[in-house]
């Protein structure tokens, strides 16, 4: 299993998570892995996103750098998204995040592009074995899937 020392190793190769261009040192990286690190490296991605589905990160306003005066709720993909881009951001960034809600904020702004990070250990393992990715991880990330981290039912509006 990758420790989390591994993976926090290779997203900082993301570097100015601001470029948002995945497709270059991490996903290279992991290319090279064996396939079964490349899940690991999965893994973990699941459960680093886990851990950021709660509500007090979800029912927080989408910062739009080109209007910020007119903030607009997140759906369950610029959720998901924005919790990509905490983790883009790096260890530091994403215990700080952990420990202090209100850091989350600037990681919603529509600027940041985290989705990429979803699909690179998919590319990595396709490209390693010339098989099709059909990896379930243990953590579910999509948006409100974490119990703990959603209490209480979503009341639709």
């Amino acid at each position: 299993m990758m420790t989390w020392d591994d993976f926090w190793t290779l997203i900082d190769l993301l570097g100015d998570r601001r470029c948002c261009d995945y497709a270059t040192a991490l996903a290279e990286a992991l290319a090279e892995l064996p396939p079964a690190r490349i899940v690991d490296f999965e893994e973990r991605l699941a459960e680093a996103l886990y851990r950021l589905d709660r509500r007090e990160f979800g029912t927080l306003p989408v910062i739009d750098m080109g209007s910020p005066e007119k903030p607009f709720p997140q759906s369950d993909d610029t959720f998901l998204y924005s919790r990509c881009a905490v983790v883009a951001a790096g260890r530091a960034e994403y215990e700080a995040v952990l420990a202090d809600p209100a850091l989350f904020a600037p990681h919603t702004a529509t600027t940041l592009h985290g989705e990429d990070l979803l699909h690179l250990a998919e590319e990595a393992y396709e490209e390693a074995t010339g098989e099709e990715w059909d990896i379930v991880t243990e953590f579910d990330y999509e948006s409100c899937s974490n119990k703990d981290g959603w209490p209480e039912p979503v009341r639709q509006s």
